[in-house]
């Protein structure tokens, strides 16, 4: 009867089994295991609780552009350390790591190409450099991605996700608000829409300059926007901020925003409302 007893141990059961690498991933919000093809099919997007993950301007690319059309531009531009800053390290050296760590030119990417055959000029964050702080390159690079739509005469389409000002570079961080502003300002004397899109988070000075002066405004479900985050706010007022406080819907419900549009939606309504602005 041995062979009908349930045995204690069963042949193969010693033999390792491996589970290869990145074959899934859990959603932080709502803890749910997703399998990464459905993953990527779902655009980065948790199919349970619609978490919104950050993506890479790669697949923002990938996303919203026609393929083959997209031409990444001024990789060029750099970063300097006119300040010559250090805090618990030298910014040069903080910058090197983040050219390490993240592959990406600096915390904006710029470039051009085509959206359902509409040509655009575009720019990306990178919240993976330095927290997508808004340093002179970024101020710089913003400029020129608005000088290509003037001069191609075509819409400006930014994404935002940023935590703020670079505190190295101190006075010139903050002057990029309005370096960033005026550009916009020719391309609204011109007649040349400009669409901001923003992500999760987007607040500080970027919050408080380009990302809030689209045409349109539209945020991806759940992001965090506002200038100063809810940690600082509560210890500042001493109060516990209500539930979704600065979050996407909620901003939308106060005015600050025209839509709060999934992912997987986003390329076809920027086609859509790029119909109706021209």
């Amino acid at each position: 009867m041995s062979w009908f007893l349930r045995k204690k141990q069963n042949i193969g059961d010693n033999i390792p089994r491996e589970m290869p690498d990145g074959l899934f991933t859990q959603c932080p919000s709502c803890k749910t295991v997703i399998y990464k093809k459905q993953f990527e099919e779902n655009l980065f997007t948790c199919h349970s609780c619609n978490h919104h993950f950050r993506i890479t301007w790669e697949e923002y690319v990938d996303i919203l552009f026609d393929q083959g059309t997209f031409v990444h531009t001024d990789t060029e531009v750099r970063s300097a350390d006119p300040l010559n800053f250090v805090d618990t390290k030298a910014y040069t050296l903080r910058l090197n790591e983040a050219y390490q760590k993240s592959d990406f030119p600096d915390a904006l990417t710029v470039g051009y190409g085509d959206i359902v055959g509409r040509h655009v000029s575009f720019a990306c964050m990178n919240f993976g450099f330095i927290g997508g702080s808004m340093g002179s390159v970024v101020g710089e690079k913003f400029y020129r991605a608005g000088k290509r739509a003037l001069t191609d005469k075509c819409p400006l389409i930014v994404i935002s996700a940023s935590g703020g000002a670079r505190m190295q570079e101190s006075a010139l961080s903050l002057m990029q608000m309005a370096k960033t502003s005026a550009i916009l300002g020719e391309l609204a004397d011109n007649g040349l829409p400009y669409i901001s899109i923003l992500t999760d988070p987007t607040t500080g000075g970027v919050s408080a300059s380009f990302a809030m002066l689209g045409d349109v405004n539209i945020a991806e479900p759940k992001a965090l926007i506002g200038f100063a985050g809810p940690r600082v706010i509560e210890q500042f007022i001493r109060k516990k901020l209500p539930e979704g406080f600065q979050r996407s819907e909620s901003v939308l419900q106060h005015g600050f925003l025209d839509k709060v549009v999934h992912r997987k939606n986003l390329r076809q309504t920027i086609h859509t409302i790029l119909q109706h602005l021209s």
